[in-house]
């Protein structure tokens, strides 16, 4: 017997061993056919099962529906021209230039709490300087100058979280 024949025979075999007819000669529906004919409705993908009350099957297998009919495509929206506003504040570029962040981390501008800072603005600063601690990794790491200068912008408030290359300072070259 098939794969597909055996679950349907199991059927026949225990709805006919349940039978017990009505008064009116017809079947009352059996639990256990039913058990059996939603197990097969299951492992063979059927849309419907049709009992009658004589013990008739009928089975409906799904059908592949098609897809929906596309909607029709949308025109494309008209162009809009609009000309872009002037910014007519534009700041030159600034003098200097930038000492960064060379990690992740929170920026320090002093040793210690109570300390004053490495540098403020104006002063001069020499290469190899430490001018400020960026802690990262519960580890104080001090940055120093890459070269000689003065200290134009301080562009980071103490104790704030700095992102890798992000500017600290604006320093003019000497």
């Amino acid at each position: 017997m098939s794969k597909r024949k055996a679950p349907v025979a199991a059927a026949r075999k225990a709805s006919s061993a349940s039978r017990q007819e009505c008064a009116c000669g017809c079947q009352p529906v059996d639990l256990d056919r039913l058990r059996e004919l939603a197990e097969i409705a299951t492992e063979f993908d059927l849309a419907e099962i049709e009992l009658d009350a004589c013990g008739g099957v009928r089975l409906a297998r799904r059908t592949l529906e098609a897809p929906p009919p596309a909607a029709a495509p949308l025109p494309p929206p008209p162009v809009v021209h609009v000309a872009a506003p002037v910014d007519k504040a534009v700041k030159p570029a600034e003098p200097g230039t930038l000492l960064t962040s060379p990690f992740v981390g929170t920026f320090y501008r002093a040793p210690a709490p109570e300390a004053p800072p490495f540098v403020d603005v104006g002063q001069t600063v020499r290469k190899g300087q430490v001018v400020c601690i960026v802690e990262a990794m519960k580890l104080m790491n001090e940055i120093e100058s890459e070269f000689d200068g003065k200290i134009l912008e301080i562009l980071v408030k103490n104790a704030e979280h700095v992102e890798y290359g992000q500017p600290l300072f604006r320093i003019e070259k000497a």
